[in-house]
């Protein structure tokens, strides 16, 4: 019985052995008929390939060569009519100078140098023992651990790909030529958002200008791709790294689109289409328009920001020309000019001077930001506006009988804002206040912005200095 079954095996491998011996069909650029790229924003996209090949009936090996070289194989999906897909490899071991000697441990080489009186080539032949850290050769009874000269091989191993290969062996129920698409997930592809902002000379308008960076360090070229983007954050199971190809410097070029990207919503997410075919080059950063708004409403603030240690414990002098902080902010609504999906990105800002030319004036990162919500950027800090803080009083009380435990204290504060302004300024002044708190006096109306923050606006005269003076109690 195990004879026969054993036999049984041998006559099916035999049979098997010659179908799928057959010569493996590229599948190359110039059988491509359409790509299309959609990015998303945490290192990943889906790649859809179609191209046409051309096939005999029954199994064959189909080698597809030009797809990303940091492609995740498990997630590779090909479709094509009569067409079933058995196997598939992803060819990633490609030839170099290591590669090819590694291949060639056990077996002989040619090591030629040149003489040096006379030039001639003198050839020897040699064995390599070791091809690990460094080089080990067996040259007739000597053994070197150096080249000393050129290795020339008799050929390149069959194993070793000029470029990361996807190879499929499929089943063809049918001759001839027909369409397949690719489809498949890869590292390597990412983008973000940069905006520029110009503030008007009143800093209450602003022009926004937006621009996708597109970075492709995914070892691929994607001639003239449907573009797509992605914004929203797209859960992501993370793997133990796979092996990746060795990646060049990346070159910027910059591609003004004609018009701004096609938005939609999508899922939970924000899709971004390009409406125009684009060729995303291999070890390339491109830039396309996004959004152009102009005269979005804004306004400018300026804030001082406090801390909550010196509530609870007696201070006296807590800062002499502290920064105050220059914010702008606006709405992304269209009543006010913008009104749709900001993608996270870096918001640079800029304002002409005097002589009419543009100077940069600070940037900020924003996240994804929907409609109606609110943006809001901090440039800097105040030249001109500085802010100095006293503590003039404190004291720790005793608490009453009966009133809840923790530690209960007063304390007055001093706050005197300078304007070396020609022009009038409003200062808002924040304190972070822990506990349960209460402003027993103030030289200006307070308003409660949250359980623990109290603000006040403060209008301080041009040239000159204006004083918010107020008393809290504090319990811990």
């Amino acid at each position: 019985m195990q004879k026969t079954v054993l036999l049984l095996v041998v006559v099916l491998l035999g049979s098997v052995g010659p179908l799928l011996a057959g010569e493996e069909i590229a599948v190359g650029g110039r059988e491509q008929q359409a790509v299309s790229v959609t990015i998303y924003t945490k290192n990943l996209a889906l790649v859809k390939d179609r191209r046409t090949i051309d096939l005999p009936k029954g199994v064959r090996t189909l080698a597809f060569r030009e797809v990303s070289a940091q492609i995740r194989p498990e997630t590779a999906v090909m479709q094509g009519r009569d067409l079933a897909v058995l196997e598939q490899n992803f060819e990633y071991d490609l030839l170099t100078p290591q590669s090819l000697l590694r291949k060639y441990v056990g077996r002989e080489v040619t090591m030629s140098r040149r003489h040096p009186a006379t030039g001639e080539d003198l050839s020897v032949q040699a064995r390599v023992l070791s091809a690990g850290d460094g080089v080990v050769l067996q040259v007739g009874n000597r053994i070197e651990t150096e080249v000393s000269g050129r290795l020339v091989y008799p050929d390149v191993p069959d194993t070793l790909r000029d470029r990361p290969t996807l190879t499929m062996l499929v089943d063809s129920g049918a001759e001839g030529p027909r369409e397949v698409e690719l489809t498949y997930l890869t590292a390597g592809l990412s983008w973000r958002a940069d905006y520029v902002a110009e503030l008007n000379a009143a800093d209450d308008r602003l022009d926004l200008s937006g621009w996708v960076t597109l970075t492709n360090e995914s070892g691929a070229r994607y001639p003239q791709a449907r573009l797509q983007l992605v914004a929203g954050d797209v859960n992501v199971v993370q793997r133990s790294p796979e092996p990746r190809a060795t990646r060049l410097e990346a070159t910027l070029a910059m591609a003004p689109a004609a018009k701004a990207m096609a938005e939609e919503p999508m899922f939970e997410y924000h899709l971004y289409s390009l409406e125009r075919p684009t060729t995303i080059g291999e070890n390339q950063k491109k830039q396309v328009a996004l959004l152009q708004a102009g005269g979005v409403a804004c306004r400018k603030e300026y804030l001082l920001r406090g801390q909550e240690y010196y509530f609870s414990a007696r201070a006296g002098e807590i800062g002499r020309k502290m920064n105050v902080g220059v914010f702008v902010e606006l709405k992304n609504e269209k009543e006010g000019g913008l009104g749709q999906p900001l993608p996270g990105g870096v918001v640079r800002v800029y304002k002409k001077d005097s002589g009419g030319f543009l100077q940069f004036v600070g940037e900020d990162a924003i996240d994804h930001t929907p409609e109606k919500e609110l943006v809001r950027l901090r440039l800097g800090d105040a030249f001109d506006i500085t802010a100095d803080k006293v503590q003039t009083d404190f004291k720790q009380l005793k608490r009453e009988e009966g009133e809840p435990a923790g530690s209960l204290c007063e304390s007055e504060y001093a706050i005197r804002v300078k304007n070396a302004k020609k022009e009038a300024v409003t200062v808002k002044v924040q304190e972070p206040i822990p506990g349960d708190w209460q402003i027993l006096s103030e030289s200006g109306r307070h308003v409660k912005e949250a359980a623990n923050l109290a603000s006040w606006m403060v209008t301080v005269p041009p040239m000159e200095t204006a004083t918010l003076t107020y008393r809290v109690r504090v319990r811990n």
